[in-house]
């Protein structure tokens, strides 16, 4: 006779969106003008993210099932930095379960959840500027566009408390641009305040939920001058970006090509002569890794497309592998370079991955620079098609600990065996050196 084996019960670690706990606007939780689950954000999300969504319950049921119908807003409003401020606190060093969930095996916070977490604060500071408390309008739809260099100054431990602080530093026609950073004091201080140990700017763009055409944002005036020199730096990347999209052809016809040729000439070697190649360098698709995956419901954000942020912790975790194995030695996180959300990803999508080393940078045997591109490709099997969706640039080192134990192990060179490889290396280069 077979014992009877008592089934093991499994319980969701989230509380309902409808429970009256989370209510904060006072309302009844079983009102009838509360929205289906499914149209809910998907509950793959961090804590972070689902703390946010609460904290603004009213205005997300309103952007889940937008008035179509409804006129667009008819005057713009003028706001300050302060207006649209948010700040969220992990408080790891009393909360043993989150410290956990973002805990890696260095006793640090994990890179992929963080930029997951950057993102949706940076989506909900950038609703809350946008937002003209009229529930009579359309609301706007808000996505990523890109994401600029953020440099990790520090690792961050997973036993500190650490807090995320941002709001929006300048505004465009259509384009928003919100500044984040993030603090943790150090180990032997008792001081509540930090320092901070990485920044990243997000500029999102604002479309009309009817239309799709870009549409205008509440404008901004700085009030400090923290917040006008902050403005002034943003009207100035944005300018260097405007005159390095025009400049990019101009650079291929006065010198560009002979840079390319230049990359191009140790590639052939490993093409045509590879017994005679060079053994401290690699061929650019010999790094390459790649994963796919299907996009889930649980993944979407308030829109009802793939979260942001989910879609950066993927590309990260990714690379990470990647210049794992190419090292042979256990990476560093250093920079996010930069990334550029070229379309969005629906539920449903079939997602790949492709990542490589670009290149890497050896000259100072304390600190070797790697530096890896993941590009997202949304692929249709049944149109024969696939697009790139995003791009994702990170630069990596090795841990030093790793570098100790290896001390003889050399970084290689990368080198291209294409054309089209060479312009990727010679594009990434020279947006680097403009971004350092």
């Amino acid at each position: 006779m077979e014992e009877s084996i008592t089934p093991i019960p499994i319980f969701s670690t989230l509380i309902s969106p409808f429970d009256s706990s989370l209510n904060i606007n006072g309302s009844d939780s079983n009102s009838s003008t509360r929205k289906p689950l499914s149209l809910w954000p998907g509950m793959y999300h961090s804590p972070v993210t689902i703390a946010l969504w609460e904290t603004r319950s009213r205005t997300f049921e309103r952007l889940l099932d937008p008035p179509l119908d409804a006129p667009p807003q008819s005057e713009l409003l003028t706001k300050t930095p302060s207006q649209s401020r948010m700040t969220i606190l992990y408080n790891f060093s009393t909360d043993y379960i989150l410290r956990e969930q973002y805990r890696d095996p260095w006793n640090e916070v994990r890179i992929g959840k963080l930029l997951e977490d950057l993102d949706a604060l940076a989506g909900t500071i950038s609703v809350k500027h946008c937002s003209d408390d009229d529930s009579t309008t359309r609301p706007l739809y808000l996505v990523t566009a890109s994401v600029d260099k953020m440099v990790l100054k520090k690792p961050i431990s997973v036993d500190l408390d650490l807090s995320i602080s941002g709001a929006v530093t300048w505004v465009g026609r259509s384009s928003i641009e919100i500044q984040l950073d993030v603090t943790q004091p150090p180990p032997e201080s008792a001081e509540a305040t930090g320092s901070v140990v990485l920044s990243a700017t997000f500029i999102f763009v604002a479309r009309d939920y009817k239309t799709q055409k870009a549409a205008p944002v509440n404008r901004l005036t700085p009030e400090t001058e923290r917040e006008k020199s902050l403005y002034e730096a943003a009207e100035a990347r944005n300018r260097l970006r405007k005159s390095t999209i025009k400049g990019d052809k101009k650079e291929i016809e006065n010198g560009g090509l002979n840079r390319v040729g230049a990359l191009l000439s140790e590639g052939r070697i490993f093409c045509d002569m590879p017994a005679l190649a060079d053994r401290d360098s690699i061929l650019l698709r010999e790094t390459r890794l790649e994963n796919s995956l299907i996009c889930q419901p649980q993944q979407r954000n308030i829109h009802g497309r793939i979260f942001g942020g989910f879609l950066m912790h993927r590309a990260f975790e990714l690379a990470f592998s990647t210049t794992y194995a190419f090292a042979g030695m256990m990476p560093s996180f250093l920079e996010v370079d930069h990334v550029d959300f070229l379309r969005p990803v629906d539920v449903g999508d079939f997602l790949r991955f492709k990542s490589c080393v670009l290149y890497t940078e050896s000259e100072s045997s304390d600190q070797p620079l790697i530096h890896v591109e993941v590009v997202a490709h949304v692929t249709r099997p049944e149109l024969r098609s696939s697009e790139v969706s995003n791009r994702f640039y990170f630069t990596f080192t090795v841990r030093p600990e790793a570098k100790a134990k290896n001390n003889g192990v050399r970084i290689r060179k990368v080198v291209p065996a294409t054309e089209e490889e060479a312009r990727r290396i010679t594009e990434r280069m020279d947006a680097d050196s403009l971004n350092s």
